[in-house]
């Protein structure tokens, strides 16, 4: 079977608008952040991996394996402030040849966490069909994870966990109304508020929806296409880029992002 070619990183320059290429190929990379080095973190479908972009250029493997098991194809990827690493593995990657390629899933599908000091790997949910996007509360004492199981015959919702010394507790579900379509990626702001894509069923909903700390729904911004990532940027980042089907769209909104990407 002919594999869908491996597409590359690319750059973005605010100052010009100029895309360039930052690296390539890009191992079907999927999720992207940023630690408090400014280093990149990346979640690599193809070689099933979390890897780190040193300052220097030199790639330096996280983690790429749990129990002795090759992991899925990790996805999302955050870091809290003290360092440790923060990652979702549902096998997108190895469904299929459209962003990786057919491969055989060693290990169920968690979210894990890679400890900053000892580099000890632990998981911290391990409940989830398909876990997907993840955002820390703005005091780091809570943990939103995206379960997408919809595409596998499971539920299509946000759940929230307590977080205390690295350990996640009484889940719940935080938002729940996406299905026939499922959300992806998540970002939280300075208020705590949850933003977090939309796409993948009516085309009237494609976009990105922001939730209270409490779960009520207090906005949409809607896109002409299905949207699947987002982050905050800017000089007061305050600024929402958000990840389309084919484009990347941008919109100034009245407060910032987490201090933490």
């Amino acid at each position: 079977m002919e594999r869908y070619p491996q597409q590359p990183d690319d750059a973005w320059l605010e100052e010009d608008g100029h895309v360039s290429v930052f690296r390539a190929p890009s191992n079907y990379s999927n999720g992207n952040t940023r630690d408090r080095e400014g280093r990149l973190v990346t979640c690599e479908h193809d070689t099933r991996r979390v890897t780190r972009t040193e300052h220097d250029g030199r790639i330096t493997v996280l983690i790429d394996r749990y129990d002795g098991k090759r992991l899925n194809a990790p996805n999302d990827v955050i870091v809290d402030s003290t360092g440790a690493v923060w990652f979702s593995d549902p096998g997108y990657g190895i469904d299929g040849e459209y962003e990786g390629h057919k491969d055989t899933f060693e290990l169920p599908g968690h979210v894990y966490r890679v400890d900053p000091a000892s580099g000890r790997v632990a998981v911290v949910v391990d409940d989830f069909v398909r876990p997907n996007g993840l955002a820390l509360s703005p005091d780091e004492k809570l943990l939103y994870v995206v379960d997408s199981g919809l595409t596998h015959g499971g539920p299509a919702h946000i759940r929230v966990f307590a977080v205390e010394n690295g350990v996640c507790r009484n889940g719940r579900v935080f938002a729940e109304d996406f299905a026939p379509g499922f959300t992806d990626g998540v970002r939280v702001d300075v208020d705590g508020n949850v933003w977090c894509s939309m796409g993948w069923s009516d085309p009237r909903e494609d976009g990105v929806r922001c939730y209270t700390p409490d779960g009520d729904l207090i906005g949409k911004i809607h896109l002409p296409e299905t949207c699947a990532n987002l982050c905050f940027g800017g000089k007061k980042r305050n600024r929402l880029f958000m990840c389309a089907s084919t484009s990347i769209y941008a919109l100034y909104v009245d407060v910032q992002g987490a201090q933490f990407p």
